[in-house]
């Protein structure tokens, strides 16, 4: 957290530059579709419930940073959706808007009178994407999260110790889910350009899970059984080393991998292990993948002699695969992120469930999207909006006049932040 980060802004149009996009979401798969969207030039306005906004704001525990993670580059209007007023304000931004991205329970949008069916009446060239627990079928009424679609569908499974399923470290669902609805909304646009028409397209948390499981169904139909969980300690790996070892340093660790039989050679020359070398029995890749327990009691027994810095530069001098175990908060000074501009300033204080109500920074390198464009890597824009932030300003570009949008605020319909007013705005 105490590197220096700077606000890279990119100075050419972004790839969505032209694209409007309103969006109503909440937790992670909604918010991160939006967050690539808006990362990539487009104007994402957050259609946050009124008066207090979105309730990931407000989230604890484990689910503290959800909102500035992944609410960047956006602006905020809070309205009352429920009232004739709000839904009616709502459709009229509809009219003019290129995308649609949503992820509430089904039907609740129909509810509202802004489903597809209705926005794309008043909008014939939107793009509604409808980011679900499940894709059409029987299960698609049913409550999804993250953990439920991990544990249905294989991946807790794969994850855990044999019989002790555990859900991965990370939404990996949510943000994948987010992701392949981002790539749907790409692919819609395109076929816009081409028929004038919009389209509805979905993602499903499910349907995401199932493409992360797909490598262990193929090994299941090859093999004619389940394969063992990574958290299996026996675990039958195809190489001989490709595990977590503990250094000289208490507490300090690194995987380190071999995978080929060159790497193997150099890996045995360099840690002297000449005995493993010069064994008949360990001749080829099976052979040495058979003799992984003992090959790893004896890698081990070296590797706990070796300050981690030390271990560390041997295996990059050698071209291996290994990685110190880091921790999250180790991540703010990594030398690669900083230098590659992967970490973005973002203001934390939007996480309002955060102990005590404050972030204990106000400000960290949270990461960027995992890619360059032309215009180098996707910079931020726009810092997580407060709740209405920008509701004034949306309104007057629909075409609101300063009396309209002033009964508006005086009848609740739209909620904006303190000493906020069309005048000021």
């Amino acid at each position: 957290m105490s590197a220096p980060l700077t606000q890279h802004t990119p100075q050419k149009p972004a790839p969505l530059a032209e694209i409007r996009v309103l969006e109503f979401s909440h937790m992670i798969m909604g918010p991160s579709c939006g967050m690539i969207l808006a990362d990539l030039g487009a104007d994402v306005v957050k259609v946050e419930p009124g008066p207090a906004g979105d309730n990931s704001r407000r989230l604890t525990g484990a689910a503290t940073g959800f909102f500035p993670t992944y609410n960047r580059n956006k602006r905020s209007i809070c309205v009352d959706m429920k009232s004739p007023a709000g839904a009616a304000l709502v459709g009229r931004l509809a009219a003019s808007a290129d995308v649609i991205v949503e992820n509430f329970r089904p039907g609740a949008m129909e509810k509202l009178g802004l489903g597809y069916a209705a926005l794309s009446g008043i909008n014939p060239r939107l793009v509604y994407c409808s980011l679900k627990g499940f894709l059409p079928g029987p299960y698609e009424h049913r409550t999804a999260l993250d953990e439920v679609v991990q544990m249905m569908g294989g991946l807790a499974y794969m994850t855990g110790p044999p019989g002790r399923p555990l859900r991965t470290g990370a939404s990996v669902n949510d943000i994948l889910g987010g992701t392949f609805g981002a790539v749907a909304i790409l692919a819609a646009l395109r076929e816009r350009d081409r028929t004038g028409r919009g389209s509805l397209v979905q993602s499903g948390l499910f349907e995401t899970n199932m493409v992360l499981v797909a490598q262990h169904m193929a090994r299941a139909a090859i093999e004619g059984h389940n394969p063992e969980p990574f958290g299996d300690p026996d675990m039958k790996k195809p190489w001989p080393v490709y595990d977590v070892f503990d250094s000289a340093d208490e507490g300090e660790q690194v995987f380190v991998g071999t995978v080929t039989e060159s790497q193997w050679r150099g890996f045995c020359e360099a840690f002297g292990l000449h005995d493993l070398l010069s064994d008949p029995d360990l001749g080829t890749m099976a052979q040495l993948a058979a003799a992984r327990p003992r090959i790893r009691l004896r890698v081990a027994e070296v590797f706990r002699k070796l300050p981690k810095t030390e271990l560390m530069a041997r295996c990059e001098a050698l071209g291996l695969p290994f990685a110190p175990i880091a921790r999250p908060a180790d991540l703010f000074d990594d030398p690669h992120l900083l230098a590659s501009e992967g970490l973005l300033p973002i203001d934390l204080r939007s996480a309002e469930g955060a102990p005590g109500g404050t972030p204990v920074v106000p400000e960290a390198g949270l990461p960027a999207l995992p890619v360059t464009l032309g215009t180098g890597r996707p910079g931020l824009r726009r810092q997580p909006p407060r709740a209405g932030e920008h509701g004034i300003e949306v309104m007057q570009e629909a075409g609101f006049s300063e009396a309209e949008i002033n009964k508006m605020v005086a009848d609740g319909i739209i909620s904006v932040p303190a000493r906020q007013s069309p005048a000021a705005a």
